[in-house]
């Protein structure tokens, strides 16, 4: 359950490892303004809303843990604390085992930053406005949040669409299998 819950707190928060890791019991909130309390970079403090399904499997990781309000949310197998490298073999283990029915992720670098960053971009995605995503995410300006912009082709495309005049062909670019070849190899 210790793991289930450590990806599902990652993936849904984009917590920094470094916080994720940090996180004790107390920093859990599940009354009134369900979140998880962190201190970023800067020993910075915020708190980041949760859904419901990470509100039930944090109930219930809680209720195993047993731990006390200063200890740690996901100890390492020790019951010490984690560590970066440990939360990494967690997602390199259940990466590894969801690779079995989806051959294509054994090709894809998965990372704790790399869930981080997918937060980001569903937010943004949802139409998340790039300050509340910086907030989200704990950046130190908007600008921090600006790389997101220019890595959804979906929403490049969307808006391609929108600026298209009506002299040209509306479509996808289908590139040559030449120019496919050369960013292959490079």
């Amino acid at each position: 359950m210790g793991d289930y819950t450590l990806l599902l707190v990652a993936a849904q928060t984009g917590l920094r490892i470094s916080e994720l890791i940090g996180l004790r019991c107390d920093d859990v909130v599940l009354g009134a303004g369900v979140s998880v309390r962190c201190r970023g970079k800067g020993r910075k403090e915020r708190s980041t809303p949760l859904h419901e399904d990470v509100v039930v499997a944090l109930r219930s990781w809680l209720r195993e843990r047993l731990g006390g309000p200063a200890d740690n949310l996901f100890p390492s197998a020790r019951g010490g604390p984690l560590c970066r490298d440990g939360a990494e073999r967690v997602l390199a283990k259940h990466v590894a085992k969801a690779g079995i029915q989806c051959p294509s992720l054994a090709k894809k670098r998965i990372s704790m930053h790399v869930l981080r960053h997918s937060v980001a971009m569903d937010l943004l995605q949802q139409g998340v406005d790039r300050s509340v995503i910086a907030l989200w995410l704990g950046h130190e300006s908007i600008e921090s949040a600006e790389v997101y912009l220019h890595a959804s082709m979906a929403m490049k495309e969307k808006a391609l669409a929108k600026a298209t005049s009506s002299k040209t062909r509306n479509g996808r670019y289908r590139p040559t299998d030449r120019l496919l070849a050369f960013l292959k190899s490079h």
